[in-house]
């Protein structure tokens, strides 16, 4: 456990999850990598996850963090997070990072993919009133260690609840509830109000607060909490 890598491509989360897990494991921890920072990496595969009735946060979480030790030989630490709107049903669910698509890949960049996922979602709730616009965003993280198979050994999973707020069209002139509002984050980010009596988005969140209420930091400190106990056992 002398360098863990975080397996995903998406270099925003790589800096969050890198600066939540220095501050909780402190200078002893390990080394913290991306998977930009493996010799060879333009040769790695993603692996395929479920967009679909199979995928769950878990299972896709699983399926990163397995497929990524069996091709570094490294500990990998993945995580798959989303947004669950309530009266959507929790959809964008596992397809959040691909929902003005309908969970397929289309070559879109990160910024661009981000602006019509956020517009789908305005678009999806349209009508409907800030009482019944109840929302989360889920983290589950798994830990796989390399092997012969490589194997999940720990997984967490954390929650940041909120309200999606409204367009300014339907806001009815009070400005604390219009959408997309700050300049952080991403995803889904600019439109998730922080629940009363907070009246900030997610994006206006600084970096340190973020880090202490988002979903992925309350996974991520739980699965350092369970990194040291595992090590503790052996």
């Amino acid at each position: 456990m002398r360098r863990i890598v975080i397996a995903t491509g998406n270099p925003k989360k790589v800096e969050e999850l890198r600066a939540i897990l220095a501050e909780a494991m402190g200078d002893g921890g390990p080394e913290v990598l991306g998977l930009a920072d493996l010799p060879g990496a333009d040769h790695l595969t993603e692996p395929e996850e479920h967009h679909d009735e199979r995928g769950s946060f878990e299972g896709n979480a699983r399926l990163k963090a397995v497929g990524y030790a069996a091709q570094t030989g490294l500990p990998c630490l993945a995580d798959d997070s989303g947004l669950e709107v309530d009266s959507l049903g929790g959809r964008p669910g596992v397809i959040s990072s691909h929902y003005s698509t309908g969970g397929v890949e289309t070559g879109l960049s990160r910024e661009e993919r981000d602006g019509a996922n956020n517009r789908k979602l305005l678009e999806d709730l349209a009508g409907v009133p800030l009482e019944r616009r109840t929302a989360r965003f889920v983290c589950v993280m798994a830990l796989a260690m390399p092997g012969d198979p490589p194997k999940v050994v720990l997984t967490s999973r954390g929650e940041f609840e909120g309200r999606i707020g409204l367009p300014e069209a339907e806001a009815g002139g009070r400005a604390e509830l219009v959408v997309p509002r700050g300049e952080g984050g991403f995803g889904y980010d600019p439109l998730l109000l922080l629940p009363d009596p907070e009246t900030r988005s997610g994006a206006e969140l600084l970096p340190e607060e973020k880090n202490r209420l988002s979903h992925r930091g309350k996974a991520a400190r739980a699965m350092v909490e369970r990194i040291g106990a595992m090590l503790a056992e052996r």
